[in-house]
Formats: structure tokens, C-alpha cells, sequence
């Protein structure tokens, strides 16, 4: 591959992980139409796209740390290609990549002010904040699935909820939780995967503290804990559309504790990313049946 080409830059964006930045914002936006009748599609674009982009930072500045600080052997990484330990990305080129994303996702959040308030700058500051901060510090202490809870949960969903109504709900909230527990099973397999090398790294990931059949059960229950604020959220036999998810959930859960270790796990990690946007999907149509259809 051409180095620093644009097929190099699609792979180093990881585009298989653009679900999982969307789904939140796909369900906070589905809960606001369903309480509203209607959405601001202005907002509603720019909460997207700022989610969107910063999932790629993100992903851009875990690739070139990982590799700077010698994380990302080819020989011994279990996780998918990294750009930069390839030599898909040079590593001044993935720094000039930070940094475009960077102010590109700002800009786009910038006019959002104009929905929300000056108090939005406080979110932006810390999404990039803590972009940079999981990968450089934060993962290493175990703190990584907390992050998961807050930016792939509470953050997008409760902000782009905020954004179309103007105010935020009991029930918004355990949507927005269960939203980070599902998200979480992604970081979860991945850490899963690699706990030997983790452990060995110094590397103190949630996994490597409490172990990989506490891991296992924690994978399964996250899923199930997701549905159960959902229904706490909205109680109504609708929410039985998100039987699917459980099944598939549950299925990868199986797959994952057959397999256990080594590259195979990828194809869990797949799978769950695979489950998560089904998650967000059936939850998405049952807020909007339940408004149309109460």
C-alpha cells in the first residue's frame, strides 16, 4: 500500500468503528422525536458529524501512541493493523492527521452554541480532552471502561437529547447508560484479547484486574444490564424488538468464551461492534413505534 495514500488513511480512520460513535446519537435523536414529533435535522447533522469525527481522532491518536511508545508490534500484536506500525502512516503525517481532525470536529461542534449555550464549549474541551487522555494515561489504569460509559453513553446521548428538547429526563438517562454498557462490551472483548500482553505491558485494564472468566461474565451481563435500563426507561412490549440483540448478544458471548484468546477473538470484536449498532437500530424503532403506535 502507498504510504500516507487515501486507501491509508480510510484503514487508519477504523471505519468499522463509525457505528459505535453514530449509535448514540441515533438513539438520543430517535428518543427526542418520539417525545417531540419532530427534530432540528441542522442539529441533528451536526451532532453526527462531530461524533463521527472525533471517533476517527481518537482512533488516529491510539494508533500513533500505541506505536511511538512501542505498543503495536507486528510480530506480536493480536488486534487488527495499525496504520502507523504498518508504514500505512507516517508518523508526521498521523500527527498533522490529529491535529485536522481535531479542529475539524471543533468546528463543526463550534455552532452548536447557538442550540445549547456557551456551557457546550465545556463538553467539546472535554471530549478532546479525553481523547487524547485514554490512550496516553487513562486505559493504562483501568479507567478505560469508565470512559466508555461517559462518551459513548451520557455525553452524546444525554448533549444531542438537550439539543432537540431543551431539557433531559429520568428516562434519557437510563438510555443514555445503557447505551455506554453496550459500547462497552467492544472494549471489553478487546481487552479480553489481550490480557496476557496487557499484563505484561503494565498495563492495568479492567480485565487484567479482575480476570478473564470475571471478564466473560461481565461481556454477558453488560447486555442484558443495557435492556434492563431500557425497559426501566420505557416499559412497554415494545421493547420486546430488542429480543434480537439479546440473542445475538448472547451468541457472541458464546463465541467469545469457545475461543477465548488469540487473533480468533477478532472476529468476536467484529460481532460486537455488529451487536451494538443492532442495539442502538431495535431501540431506535421501538422509541419511534412507541410514539406512533402507544
Amino acid at each position: 500500500m502507498r504510504t500516507n495514500s487515501f486507501k491509508a488513511w480510510w484503514l487508519a480512520a477504523r471505519p468499522k468503528t463509525l457505528t459505535g460513535a453514530a449509535a448514540p446519537v441515533m438513539v438520543a435523536l430517535s428518543a427526542a422525536w418520539a417525545d417531540l414529533n419532530s427534530l432540528d435535522c441542522r442539529a441533528a447533522l451536526l451532532c453526527m458529524l462531530f461524533a463521527l469525527l472525533m471517533q476517527v481522532d481518537a482512533n488516529f491518536v491510539n494508533d500513533y501512541f500505541d506505536f511511538v511508545r512501542g505498543r503495536d508490534d507486528r510480530a506480536t500484536r493480536l488486534g487488527p493493523q495499525r496504520a502507523c506500525a504498518e508504514g500505512w502512516i507516517s508518523p508526521r503525517a498521523m500527527r498533522w492527521g490529529i491535529g485536522v481532525t481535531t479542529v475539524l470536529a471543533c468546528l463543526v461542534g463550534l455552532p452548536l452554541i447557538a442550540w445549547g449555550g456557551w456551557w457546550l464549549i465545556a463538553v467539546g474541551t472535554a471530549c478532546v480532552v479525553f481523547c487524547f487522555l485514554y490512550t496516553t494515561i487513562l486505559a493504562q489504569l483501568g479507567l478505560g471502561d469508565v470512559l466508555v460509559l461517559m462518551f459513548f453513553g451520557l455525553v452524546p446521548v444525554c448533549t444531542t437529547y438537550y439539543l432537540q428538547t431543551g431539557m433531559l429526563t429520568l428516562p434519557v438517562l437510563l438510555l443514555s447508560l445503557g447505551m455506554g454498557l453496550v459500547t462497552d462490551c467492544l472494549l471489553v472483548v478487546n481487552n479480553y484479547r489481550d490480557r496476557e500482553q496487557d499484563a505484561k505491558a503494565g498495563k492495568r485494564t479492567l480485565v487484567v484486574l479482575i480476570g478473564p472468566r470475571a471478564a466473560e461474565a461481565l461481556y454477558l451481563v453488560l447486555g442484558y444490564l443495557a435492556v434492563a435500563l431500557s425497559a426501566a426507561a420505557h416499559p412497554t412490549p415494545w421493547l420486546l424488538l430488542l429480543l434480537p440483540y439479546l440473542i445475538a448478544h448472547t451468541l457472541t458471548w458464546r463465541q467469545m468464551c469457545s475461543i477465548r484468546e488469540g487473533r480468533a477473538l477478532n472476529s468476536v470484536l467484529g460481532r460486537t461492534a455488529a451487536c451494538i449498532f443492532l442495539y442502538a437500530l431495535l431501540l431506535s424503532l421501538s422509541l419511534i413505534v412507541l410514539a406512533v403506535l402507544p
